[in-house]
C-alpha cells in the first residue's frame, strides 16, 4: 500500500513546537544607533557623500568655535586690557567680562534702572503663558488663551509704558532696547499674524469681489518688497497722513509694519494649506447643515494648519530673526545695543565685535531651536492619528 502526498509529508515532520516563542528584537540594523544611521544618513550613495561632506565641515568649524568661545576665551577682567594680554603666544578668544558688563544693557536698553523690575516681572508673565499654552497638560488651559490674548496683553501695556494711576510712572518707548524690544517685536509679530494672515487667506478665497481684491491687493503688494521698505513706509511715511499730535509711537509703528509683513506672508501658508483639503471635506460639512464660519472653525481650518504647521513655524522663526531690521529705524533691539556696545573704547579689542555678535548668535540659535524642536514634536503628535 503505497501513503499519499499528504500522508509522506506527515511522516516527515520530526518537531513540531507546542509553545509560542517570546517576541524577539529586530535587527541591530532597524533600530537603535545603527539603525538610526543607516535610515537618516547612510540611505543612500548621495545621503553618504552628504554625510561626509558635513561630517568634514563640521570637524573644520567646531574647534575654532570651541577654542574661541571656551577655551582661548578671557573670562574675568574689569576693562580692554584682560581681553588684550597674550600669555605664551596664545591667541585671545572671545571677551566675555564685555559680555557680563553689558549683559545688562543688552537686555534692557536703557530702561530707568529703578523700574527693571517692570520688565523682568513681564518676561516671568509671558514664559508662564507660552508654557501654559503649548504644555498640553497644563492645569485649566481652556483659560490660556484668555491669559495669553487678553490678560498678558494689557498687563503688559500697563507694566512697560507705565500707569500713573497706579503709581507707574510713564516709561517712553525711546527708552526700551535689548531683549526687551526683540521679544515684543517679536512677539506681537507672531501673535497677531496668524488670525490676521486667516482672514486674509479666507478672503482671497471668497466669492465676494470686493473682499477678495482686497485681499489680494494687500497680500500681493506686502509681499512684492523688502522688509525694510514696510518698515520704512511705516515709520517715516505714516507720520505724514496724521496730524503731529496723533502721529504714533516710533515702536508703535514698527509693530504695525511688522504685523503688516507676517501677516500677508501667514496668509499665503494658509492658503497653501486650505487648497490641500479635499473638496469632499468642504461638501461634507455644508451636507450636515454646517454654516461657512462654523464649516471653517469645526472641520477645515483644523486640518489645514496641521498641514501648514512647518511652514507656520518657519515663518515665525523667520520672523523672529528679521525683527533686527527694526534698527534700521533707529529702534535699540538687542543687535542695535550689541552695536552700540562694541564701540566703547573702554572695551575696544580685536575680539570684542565678535564677541557680541557671538552673543547675538546663541540668542538666536537658542529661540528659533526651541521653536523647531516643539514644531517637530507637535508634528509628531498629530501624526499618530493617521498611522495604521
Amino acid at each position: 500500500m503505497t501513503m499519499s502526498e499528504g500522508d509522506l509529508a506527515v511522516a516527515q515532520i520530526k518537531f513540531v513546537r507546542q509553545t509560542t516563542l517570546e517576541q524577539q528584537p529586530p535587527p541591530k540594523s532597524m533600530h537603535g544607533p545603527i539603525g538610526w544611521l543607516l535610515t537618516n544618513l547612510l540611505s543612500s550613495p548621495f545621503n553618504i557623500i552628504l554625510t561626509i561632506l558635513i561630517a568634514l565641515f563640521l570637524a573644520w568649524i567646531i574647534p575654532g568655535l570651541v577654542n574661541f568661545l571656551l577655551i582661548d576665551a578671557v573670562w574675568t577682567g574689569a576693562d580692554r586690557d584682560a581681553c588684550r594680554e597674550v600669555v605664551q603666544n596664545r591667541t585671545i578668544g572671545a571677551c566675555w567680562p564685555f559680555a557680563w558688563e553689558r549683559l545688562a544693557y543688552f537686555t534692557y536698553g536703557s530702561y530707568p534702572i529703578e523700574e527693571r523690575w517692570r520688565v523682568d516681572l513681564f518676561f516671568g508673565m509671558l514664559a508662564i503663558g507660552v508654557f501654559w499654552i503649548l504644555w498640553l497638560q497644563a492645569p485649566r488651559r481652556d483659560l490660556a488663551a484668555y491669559y495669553c490674548f487678553i490678560v498678558l496683553p494689557v498687563c503688559s501695556y500697563i507694566l512697560l509704558s507705565g500707569f500713573e494711576t497706579i503709581g507707574l510712572r510713564h516709561v517712553d518707548t525711546v527708552l526700551w532696547g535689548g531683549v526687551l524690544v526683540t521679544i515684543v517685536v517679536s512677539a506681537v509679530g507672531i501673535v497677531v499674524s496668524l488670525p490676521i494672515g486667516i482672514l486674509l487667506a479666507l478672503g482671497r478665497r471668497s466669492d465676494m469681489p470686493t473682499v477678495k481684491l482686497f485681499s489680494v491687493l494687500f497680500i500681493e503688494f506686502v509681499r512684492g518688497v523688502p522688509l525694510v521698505t514696510v518698515l520704512f513706509m511705516a515709520s517715516v511715511m505714516l507720520p505724514l497722513f496724521v496730524p503731529e499730535q496723533y502721529s504714533p509711537d516710533k515702536l508703535l509703528r514698527a509693530l504695525v509694519g511688522i504685523a503688516m509683513f507676517a501677516s500677508a506672508y501667514m496668509a499665503e501658508v494658509v492658503r497653501a494649506g486650505l487648497q490641500a483639503i479635499p473638496k469632499g471635506q468642504f461638501e461634507g460639512a455644508m451636507a450636515v447643515g454646517l454654516g461657512y464660519w462654523q464649516m471653517m472653525r469645526l472641520i477645515v481650518l483644523p486640518q489645514a494648519l496641521k498641514i501648514t504647521i512647518p511652514n507656520i513655524v518657519n515663518t515665525y522663526i523667520g520672523l523672529f530673526k528679521d525683527t533686527t531690521l527694526v534698527f534700521i529705524v533707529g529702534i535699540f533691539d538687542l543687535l542695535h545695543t550689541i552695536e552700540v556696545s562694541r564701540i566703547d573704547p573702554k572695551w575696544a579689542t580685536p575680539v570684542t565685535s565678535t564677541t557680541g555678535y557671538a552673543v547675538a548668535g546663541i540668542f538666536y540659535l537658542v529661540f528659533c531651536y526651541a521653536m523647531s524642536r516643539y514644531a517637530r514634536a507637535t508634528e509628531a503628535r498629530l501624526a499618530k492619528s493617521e498611522r495604521r
